[in-house]
């Protein structure tokens, strides 16, 4: 390949490489508008943004909102953000152990009806939560678990295992097996190998689970209303931030600002494990 050629495709390569960057540059700034808007109505009083938040004429920034939103009378948000740690944590990790022991199982052995069991597993992704909240309500009633986070915990798990275990049985598939066959020679059991070999290497699939299971209970409202009583003592922090709105004129300031307190806990789980984010959805999206 002459001198020539080379110069005019690394000149494409680098045009290519501009055009990705400029359009990366557009989405993520029609995605941190908004974001910034609802900053600059947390921080100052309704009058100063009527005109558009954007108008800085008269800036008097302030934290009323969020200190009246974290000890709000009716929806404190300090009480609403630990009942949600309390739920997303269990919620996050249980799925997940179960989740890998199940996709582990999937990959690496072989059983009867285990295709039909994987792919009734997958099939079940399909279901929307809107089709089976009422016996979900009916059986939680039942049981005694309505109006209690345990009952919570165990739909978000329930809801979270099969996505999770189709993303890691794909990761658990191109992982090489002469490391494991060389720990059983050398007399390790199953569970010796699962624990000390195959998921410190699964730690990429494992981070990204955890962002993206975190964020969907956090985030959670469908659930949370039908399942947990709305009440100052027990309210998650998706619902403590409606209740702030009251019946009468809200008070936006206040709201916004409770907005962007709840939305800085995923902010900093994605934050934490973004090293391991891409390559983790990368790998387990890579053979079905």
């Amino acid at each position: 390949m002459s001198r020539l050629n080379i110069v005019k495709r690394l000149k494409k390569v680098k045009k290519f490489t501009i055009l990705v960057h400029v359009i990366a540059f557009a989405v993520s700034l029609v995605w941190i508008i908004p974001f910034f808007g609802v900053f600059m109505a947390s921080i100052r009083p309704l009058p100063e943004i009527l005109d558009g938040w954007w108008n800085f004429e008269v800036f008097n920034p302030t934290l009323r909102g969020y200190i009246e939103a974290w000890n709000h009378p009716s929806a404190p948000l300090s009480r609403a953000l630990l009942n949600s740690l309390l739920v997303t944590i269990p919620s996050t990790f249980t799925p997940i152990f179960i989740a890998a022991l199940g996709a582990y199982s999937f990959a690496r052995f072989k059983f009867p009806t285990r295709d039909i069991l994987f792919l009734v597993i997958v099939l079940l992704q399909t279901i929307p939560q809107q089709m089976v909240i009422i016996p979900i309500f009916n059986t939680m009633i039942r049981i005694g678990l309505w109006n209690n986070y345990i009952g919570l915990i165990l739909v978000h798990t329930a809801f979270a295992l099969p996505w999770q275990i189709l993303f890691l049985r794909n990761f658990f598939s191109v992982l090489p097996v002469e490391v494991e066959e060389a720990a059983r020679i050398d007399g390790a059991s199953y569970l010796k190998i699962f624990y000390k070999i195959v998921l410190p290497l699964t730690l990429p699939a494992l981070a990204s689970l955890t962002a993206l299971q975190f964020v969907w209970v956090w985030n959670d409202f469908f659930f949370a209303t039908v399942l947990i009583l709305p009440t100052p003592e027990s309210r998650l922090a998706t619902q403590a931030i409606p209740a702030m709105l009251g019946r009468l004129q809200p008070d936006w300031t206040v709201v916004s600002a409770a907005s962007i307190i709840v939305m800085l806990i995923p902010i900093a789980i994605y934050v934490a494990l973004q090293r391991y984010y891409v390559r983790g959805i990368v790998a387990g999206a890579v053979k079905g």
